[in-house]
């Protein structure tokens, strides 16, 4: 996010962390912050995810190091998705994360409702390529948008020139 440093760089280094271990591997090795997914609400069903216990020690080590921790939990969900969200995310109160990384909206209702303190960061899985969309994004409580992987540099600049005025 421009105007944001990061050990000295504009540029944060943010890196995905499969495991516990990944995780403390890349708190060592530099990375300014890394976002995990937990067992139930992120699209990487496929990764080993982390446990509660272990997002805590996760998010222990890594604020020790002065290392940030965003959470996933991008899933669209349905209908029957939304009550075990909002237990997902009580639960996170204690774990402590810096942000969560969320795609649908209204996971993104919710994790405000339940974590109001915590920021929220848009998932490139919500495809932003507009402006409008950013900027509606923006108005409504995220604090960082991913935008989606297509985009040119052309279309970056665009977008960042019609951003909203802090």
């Amino acid at each position: 996010m421009a105007g944001h440093m990061y050990n000295g760089r504009e540029t944060e280094l943010l890196i995905p962390a499969s495991s516990l271990e990944v995780l403390k591997i890349a708190v060592i090795f530099g990375a300014d912050a890394v976002y995990i997914g937990g067992e139930a609400f992120g699209l990487r069903a496929k990764a080993k995810n982390f446990s509660i216990e272990d997002m805590k020690e996760g998010v222990k080590f890594a604020h020790e190091r002065n290392v940030k921790v965003y959470v996933t939990a991008n899933i669209l969900a349905h209908n029957y998705d939304l009550e075990g969200a909002r237990a997902y995310f009580e639960e996170l109160k204690e774990v402590g994360p810096d942000a969560l990384i969320i795609s649908d909206p209204g996971m993104f209702t919710i994790a405000k409702e339940v974590l109001p303190d915590i920021d929220i960061h848009i998932s490139t899985q919500a495809n932003i390529i507009s402006y409008h969309t950013a900027n509606f994004r923006y108005h409504n409580g995220a604090k960082r948008v991913i935008l989606g992987r297509e985009m040119s540099k052309e279309q970056i600049k665009t977008l960042m020139e019609n951003k909203p005025k802090d």
